[in-house]
């Protein structure tokens, strides 16, 4: 554990007299409409954030946790201050809290607010001989490529050895020392016997021991990157052109063991689909009634909030939206199933809130025809 990290841990828990002070801070000030909450420590560190469509309601909850283990009553005793900020509407409260977690990365904020119980990822690692592993989600401070969000972590880990198994891609551990073919001034000072059974059975190309060069490796992982990115059936194909040959050979129990990897990547193929045109789906315009009338259009592309602005008054008004639009939606971006780090968290608050209240769709509208319907009159 960093030594700051103990501090912060040693820090005498808040005082009675101080917790009273903040609930009656909150009794007297906060009302109950959607907003952003952040409770801060007596050193100004932000140890947690929060959201609520009902702000006074959910802060004075805090107040009447039972026991001490509660969540709610351990926040409090780390914090000595409470602040706010009202914003429009639920949503706009999702996604404010969103980026405070991700930008302050509160301590009792752990899960980082993801909806992950039920996804996973592909990881693209870096370094030399990258190699494809199913994760939860983006670690801290990560820049490595992912794809995804996919369901069932177990299967798609199972289609990810099978693609390794094929492709000839390497399943060790990360920090196993790579030593390729065309670095022979390497030779001398590691052994050559091979010392992995996937190498052996000719389903590593064995970059850890000279057993390809770099070139080769990354043309094999070219190949997984456009499977995984939908252009290439190539991983496909060879355990098709497997099972038939199997099958012709009359080695039946072969052909089935081909056959099972071949649905399996089948199936991830079918998931990429999927993801497709989920991540396609999320491409609107969502207008969001606010509180006190302050209504906002958000514009959505391939699940991301990419502009926010207030629904159009004036004609003026009306022509700076259209402007606006064009610059989100005007520029062409490639299908793929290649997601950014950064883009992660929002792609899956969005396809949890629309998954949640599917009739918030119906407030939704095709870009093209937003703008003179957007003008309130």
């Amino acid at each position: 554990m960093h030594p700051l990290s103990r501090l912060k841990l040693l820090r005498p828990p808040t005082s009675d007299e101080q917790i009273a002070t903040m609930r009656a801070h909150v009794r007297d000030n906060a009302t109950d409409r959607p907003a952003v909450y952040r409770m801060i420590s007596s050193d100004g560190e932000i140890v947690y954030v929060g959201k609520s469509k009902r702000l006074r309601s959910r802060l004075l909850s805090y107040f009447r946790c039972a026991f001490p283990e509660d969540k709610g009553a351990r926040i409090l005793r780390g914090a000595e201050q409470i602040e706010w900020e009202y914003v429009p509407s639920e949503f706009a409260a999702l996604l404010q809290e969103l980026r405070l977690i991700k930008r302050f990365r509160p301590r009792f904020n752990v899960t980082m607010k993801r909806d992950g119980r039920n996804y996973c990822f592909i990881k693209l690692t870096r370094g030399p001989a990258p190699k494809l592993v199913v994760v939860r989600g983006p670690g801290e401070d990560d820049s490595s490529l992912y794809y995804g969000p996919f369901m069932g972590a177990t299967g798609v880990g199972e289609s990810v050895r099978e693609l390794n198994d094929v492709l000839g891609l390497r399943d060790c551990s990360v920090d196993q020392r790579m030593h390729f073919a065309d670095q022979s001034e390497l030779f001398d000072s590691f052994p050559r016997t091979p010392g992995c059974i996937r190498y052996e059975v000719k389903k590593c190309l064995g970059p850890c021991v000279g057993g390809c060069s770099v070139q080769q490796y990354d043309e094999r992982l070219s190949l997984a990157r456009a499977f995984l990115d939908g252009t290439d059936d190539g991983p496909l194909s060879h355990l098709r052109r497997e099972m038939e040959e199997s099958s012709e050979r009359l080695e039946y129990e072969r052909a089935a063991v081909q056959r099972d990897k071949l649905k399996r990547l089948e199936a991830l193929r079918g998931q990429f689909a999927r993801l497709r045109f989920a991540v396609e789906t999320l491409s609107f315009a969502y207008t969001v009634p606010g509180h006190g009338g302050d209504d906002r259009v958000y514009l959505i592309r391939r699940g991301r909030v990419r502009a926010e602005t207030p629904i159009p008054t004036t004609p003026a008004a009306a022509a700076d939206l259209a402007g606006l639009i064009g610059e989100v939606y005007a520029p062409i971006e490639r299908e793929s199933s290649q997601i950014p780090t950064h883009e992660i968290d929002e792609l899956l608050l969005l396809s949890s809130w629309f998954r949640r209240f599917p009739g918030e769709l119906e407030r939704t509208s095709a870009t093209a025809g937003i703008a003179p319907l957007a003008v309130a009159s």
